[in-house]
């Protein structure tokens, strides 16, 4: 089970300071935040990538470039790597590159954004995001798998005896989630190939993001790449912690309220009551989390967000400590409970080249 935190890179303004951090404030501290899950313990960090304000992350490779050069074992992901906007040419290219200069510890998640702008911009038709989607993924898992790539579609132009540069790391493509709050199309997708599904959890309650991944184990085995429980599942979450619970809803209330996202609807207690958020002491965010395995079953990947809607980076590394010294060995310890030995783990580099080269090794016994 990997534990860890995604940011979407957000520049909002303190309700409680009335101050706004500046691109550059706010850039480098995602990378301090990246650091810090490392330091506690956690398994991966994930970056967004908007292009857009008020975001800032508009180069995920580039952030987690630098971040790789200056940690040593945590996995560096995203939180969205937008396949619809992005040419799957230069995904192929820049997270192989990544992949190489990061020594394998690299996965990435694909989705669509939440921006409607965002299209036109790259030349691109919102009304075709699905098609987009589908059709960019089929090719961009070609360039990785194919040395040489002759393709036609209808969103770019044809490519004829195409090679990606460079290849990627031992001829084994990072690991793909594809990342979805709404779209069934999308879990259909995961599980064709056999990927990971990542529901990020948070905003509805958990019956929606229950139907999602219901859907995508059973399409997962339907392909045959496994059982149902043996499908890679990945949940997001949202957290805010302080020692003493009525401490936390105190300080996160503003926050809250005044979020363009989360505000301006239920209260803060409905909203906690009816989503994944949890706003507490370390036991309370023990406690939640843990029910995630008695709504969706055993799985793989579970990611935190805590720095959104202006909370300060003092705050965030404080609650990084909480994280990684009372609420991670308690998790780690109760969701290793009776989980079924047919549960995989989530796939990293070194597990994927394994089970490449056992897979070629049983092919060369069967030919001979």
């Amino acid at each position: 089970m990997q534990f860890g935190i995604f940011t979407v890179g957000d520049v909002t303004q303190d309700p409680i300071t009335g101050r706004t951090p500046t691109e550059h404030e706010r850039i480098k501290a995602m990378v301090a935040i990246a650091l810090k899950a490392e330091e506690v313990g956690l398994d991966v960090f994930a970056t967004g990538e908007h292009h857009n304000p008020p975001f800032v992350p508009s180069s995920p490779t580039t952030m987690l470039g630098w971040i790789a050069a200056r940690t040593e074992g945590i996995i560096l992901s995203t939180s969205t790597t937008l396949i619809t906007t992005n040419d799957p040419v230069k995904i192929a290219e820049d997270y192989a590159m990544l992949q190489h200069l990061a020594d394998g510890r690299v996965d990435l998640m694909m989705g669509r954004g939440n921006t409607g702008p965002v299209y036109p911009w790259f030349g691109k038709d919102i009304r075709q995001g699905i098609n987009l989607a589908i059709e960019n993924y089929a090719l961009l898992h070609r360039l990785w798998r194919e040395d040489v790539v002759n393709w036609e579609g209808k969103f770019r132009t044809p490519l004829q005896s195409f090679t990606s540069t460079p290849r990627p790391l031992d001829g084994v493509p990072p690991f793909v989630w594809h990342g979805s709050i709404r779209s069934p199309e999308i879990a259909e997708q995961a599980a064709y190939y056999g990927d990971g599904f990542f529901a990020n959890h948070i905003f509805w309650p958990k019956e929606h993001f229950q139907k999602l991944i219901s859907l995508y184990r059973e399409r997962y085995a339907h392909y045959g790449h496994g059982t149902a429980e043996q499908a890679i599942v990945g949940l997001g979450g949202h957290i805010y912690m302080r020692a003493n619970s009525q401490d936390a809803v105190r300080e996160f209330r503003p926050y809250f309220d005044r979020s363009p996202i989360m505000g301006g609807g239920p209260s803060l207690e409905q909203y906690m009551d009816e989503t994944p958020l949890t706003v507490g002491s370390p036991q309370q965010v023990i406690d939640k989390t843990l029910t995630f395995r008695e709504h969706f079953g055993d799985y793989q990947r579970q990611l935190f967000n805590m720095d959104g809607a202006g909370v300060p980076l003092k705050a965030v590394l404080e609650q990084l400590d909480m994280l990684g010294e009372e609420v991670l060995p308690v998790l780690r310890e109760e969701f290793a409970k009776n989980r079924p030995a047919v549960v995989p783990d989530a796939p990293i580099h070194t597990s994927l080249v394994a089970a490449r080269d056992a897979e070629q090794a049983s092919s060369a016994e069967t030919t001979v």
